[in-house]
């Protein structure tokens, strides 16, 4: 599934920064004519973005990268930008690794640990002086400094490494070892438990080892000079993350069962178009209910006493709570009635009498609940060390509590719980720590929207920091000194998206940039400035800089695009709020593309495109990821149709109602949106209801399959693109979150799968699929296929593509594609038209 464009950037990273001379965009009638081969050829085109921004250590210039021309994905050439000459200089690769790269500060700010290639440097931001601290074939990840500011942590393989600054001693902060401690003994077998028993060199020879073992181990612990002693943490477990405390005398380990081959079930995907000529398979992702969640296990080691607390989580409030019992009991019940039927009828076609009354079982004892399974989703430690904040989910996906554990009291203490009867959100779950050491901030979206909130851990006090409201919030980052918090909110407009700026004490906020559009932010190193990335609906992104201060202009330093691009007439879109009729909670936000020279006597042919990935806010004032689609909605306004591009319920940016409003019925609530859009059309936009054709890929290609299944009157005709045609095949994160699992919840996959639906199809239907889709399998379309073969539907037509994935790579993949869409719409959804639009 496509990802929300508002999450461009996790918490951290940098702005993108390119600077290019900026090309005077022709007249409309110079530009050249948009065809489906521009459209559809390879993005260079249209200019290749800047990527993976960050600002220079003293702030007077911004680092980037950019692919280069008709290299396709790689390699990627990196820039430095210098902002008081606009002028950007390609760093050669032989001297990557003397450029200012982005890192981590120490607390008093005078020096940056990075990491580049896999090897950790350490900078003295007032001399300038580079350090290397590594210089490995092993990879060195998320170095850090201590809270004493002398010493430098990171990783290798998931072992944790001090660096001393003074002496250069590199440490291992601890040993871990997926092992079982030699020092625990077996059950002994009947014969050595005898040859112990009856013999005394045996047991001397017992005995010698263990006190060799013991000495040893006291040598090891006592003797500065040595490597820590390990930790055991078994042979049957896996290491999924660990997190060294600033104070660098604790580490937070999470582990999970290591799965054996049996519980593993990866899917096949078989190649054709290969290298060697032969069909070669390759494992991809199980699917949904193939393999059971994995619980993970939390533990904290005390490195100064070698001592270990693990974390069991029974004191998270609810955590024995079965938010699923009353849906397994039912689907239990339901299995059970089933085999009883089949079972009778057995027995009655064998002549045998029909079974007499049940024998009477024992009642059973009402069990103590079991702690539900947990997954640990982030750690984040305070600066001195000494508290570490965990946030966990339960694997049932109802539940997301906030804890911490505080290592003088060595316990875990509750702070915050949310509670979803859908599921909890994917978005909107950062946490982290102020200045203070005291103070976690984290959004939650308790409200019904993603907010801001702080809680004391001293006196328990929790307060909302970002005004209260019908918007979200999202990207926080605190200013270094802790007194502010700036995010990003659609508070103005569902559509905009601006930066803000809250004080913690008072929280008050204000809104500091009035750009609109998809917004994205970053602070420069001493935090005078904002550098934002920025686009509009019909201009991709570009950099922009500003003072860091309410209302201050923002000035482009960024002019990516290409001659060609800019000289386009591109259609921009209205943006309106269609009423729903079927109970939507608000509005229904969507897109409007209608032609230059619409005329509403007559009436109009319309298509209505869906966005995919469900959970995906696609009608803002921002370039959209559907960049192909977009051009593509002018190219068919300039053929003649009306466009349509909604934000159906489960769309990202309208709050949690909106997201869960498929819970246990995907592509129902979604649907009645569409009735609507199109009912809107007819009334507004002079549509001819017989001539609305539909198309959308992933999430709209599923969208698309509903729609002429199950209302084929609706549209003339559809094209579903990579579509799910039956969620049971899809995977387990994102699914068993909407649809929870299929031997819990058969009646929502069922309800819920479009297969299930096939016999509606009367309208011409155009399914295209990439053979390679490792996220939606190509085999859920061939079942689809086949399902209609058998139903003796003669209207579908499948275009297959051997070497694509679920995001199509080769422009010729495309070009083939889209004309095939046009071609559809062309013969099924326009030729009724009236004379004007028909001759155009």
């Amino acid at each position: 599934m496509t990802l929300n464009p508002r999450c461009r950037f996790a918490a951290g990273a940098l702005c993108l920064l390119l600077f290019l001379p900026s090309f005077p965009a022709r007249a409309a009638d110079e530009a050249p004519a948009l065809t489906l081969e521009q459209i559809m050829a390879d993005p260079d085109w249209i200019g290749n973005p800047p990527e993976n921004p960050y600002w220079s250590d003293d702030g007077r210039a911004i680092y980037y990268e950019r692919e280069r021309d008709g290299a396709g994905k790689n390699p990627k050439d990196l820039f430095r930008l210098d902002l008081a000459t606009g002028k950007a200089v390609r760093i050669e690769p032989a001297e990557r690794g003397k450029a200012d790269a982005p890192g981590r500060r120490s607390l008093d700010r005078k020096k940056k640990v990075y990491a580049h290639e896999g090897d950790v440097f350490v900078k003295d931001l007032t001399t300038g002086t580079v350090h290397q601290v590594t210089r490995t074939a092993v990879e060195e990840t998320d170095p850090f400094f201590l809270a004493d500011g002398k010493r430098v942590g990171f990783y290798r393989d998931k072992q944790p490494f001090i660096y001393d600054l003074a002496s250069g001693l590199l440490s291992q902060a601890a040993d871990l070892r997926l092992e079982k401690d030699p020092a625990e003994e077996d059950e002994p077998t009947y014969l050595a438990a005898q040859q112990t028993r009856l013999f005394d060199v045996v047991r001397q020879q017992q005995e010698q080892k263990k006190r060799e073992r013991e000495e040893e181990r006291a040598n090891q612990q006592t003797d500065p000079t040595r490597p820590p002693l390990p930790w055991y943490l078994g042979k049957d477990v896996t290491l999924e993350r660990v997190s060294l405390s600033p104070s660098g005398d604790w580490l937070a380990v999470v582990t999970a069962p290591k799965r054996g081959e049996g519980d593993l079930k990866p899917a096949k995907m078989p190649n054709y178009v290969t290298e060697s000529g032969n069909v070669e398979s390759r494992d991809v992702r199980p699917k949904v209910g193939a393999e059971k969640p994995v619980p993970h296990s939390m533990m904290l080691l005390d490195l100064r006493k070698h001592e270990r607390h693990d974390l069991d989580g029974s004191a998270l409030p609810g955590i024995k709570d079965d938010p699923l019992k009353a849906l397994r009991e039912a689907a239990e019940a339901k299995k059970a009635a089933e085999k009883k039927l089949k079972e009778q009828e057995k027995k009655k076609a064998e002549g045998a009498a029909a079974p007499g009354g049940e024998e009477k079982k024992e009642e059973e004892k009402p069990k103590e609940p079991e702690l539900r399974p947990l997954e640990v989703e982030d750690l984040a430690w305070s600066d001195d060390g000494r508290k570490l904040a965990l946030e966990l989910r339960a694997r049932d996906n109802k539940d997301r509590w906030i804890a911490t554990y505080d290592t003088e009291r060595a316990e875990l203490t509750p702070r915050h719980r949310l509670t979803d009867p859908a599921w909890i959100n994917w978005d909107f779950n950062e946490l982290g720590w102020l200045r203070d050491n005291d103070t976690l901030w984290f959004l939650s979206e308790e409200s019904g929207w993603s907010q801001l909130y702080a809680i004391s851990t001293r006196t328990g006090e929790k307060r909302q920091l970002s005004p209260a409201g019908r918007y979200e919030v999202g990207s926080p980052v605190p200013s270094w000194d802790g007194r502010a918090i700036y995010y990003v909110a659609n508070q103005e407009h569902p559509g905009n998206y601006d930066v803000w700026r809250v004080d913690v004490a008072t929280a008050k906020a204000e809104k500091l940039t009035r750009v609109g559009g998809l917004t994205d932010f970053l602070l420069s190193p001493d935090e005078s400035q904002l550098s934002l990335l920025h686009s509009g609906i019909t201009r991709p992104d570009e950099v922009y800089v500003q003072p860091n201060r309410p209302g201050a202009e923002a000035k482009q330093v960024t002019h990516t695009r290409t001659e060609i691009f800019l000289a386009q007439d591109w259609t921009l879109p209205e943006i309106v709020p269609i009423s729903s009729s079927h109970g939507a909670p608000a509005p229904i936000y969507s897109r409007v593309y209608t032609p230059r020279d619409f005329d509403p006597s007559h009436t109009w042919p319309a298509v209505v495109f869906v966005h995919g990935a469900g959970y995906l806010h696609n009608v803002h004032y921002g370039w959209s990821n559907y960049y192909h689609e977009f051009m593509f909605h002018t190219f068919l306004t300039r053929h003649g149709y009306v466009v349509l591009d909604m934000d159906y319920r489960a769309s990202a940016g309208y709050g949690r109602d909106w997201r869960t409003a498929i819970y246990r019925q995907m592509g129902h609530p979604e649907l009645e949106d569409l009735q609507d859009g199109v009912a809107w059309l007819v009334a507004n936009k002079s549509v001819d209801p017989k001539r609305v054709g539909v198309y959308g890929g992933s999430y709209g290609g599923f969208m698309t399959y509903m729609a002429l299944f199950r209302a084929p009157d609706l549209f003339a005709a559809g094209a579903a693109l990579r579509p799910v045609s039956d969620w049971a095949h899809y995977n387990e994160d994102y699914t068993s979150n909407i649809l929870n699992r299929p031997e819990i919840d058969p009646e929502a996959y069922e309800k819920s799968s479009p297969i299930e639906y096939a016999a509606g199809l009367s309208k011409p239907l155009l399914i295209c699929d990439g053979m390679q889709d490792a996220n939606v399998f190509f085999q859920d379309n061939v079942r689809l296929v086949q399902r209609l073969i058998e139903l003796k539907k003669e209207n579908f037509e499948m275009a297959v593509y051997p070497v694509e994935d679920h995001g199509f790579v080769q422009p010729t993949s495309w070009l083939d594609e889209y004309r095939r869409i046009f071609k559809l719409f062309e013969r099924y959804v326009k030729p009724e038209a009236t004379e004007k639009t028909a001759a155009r």
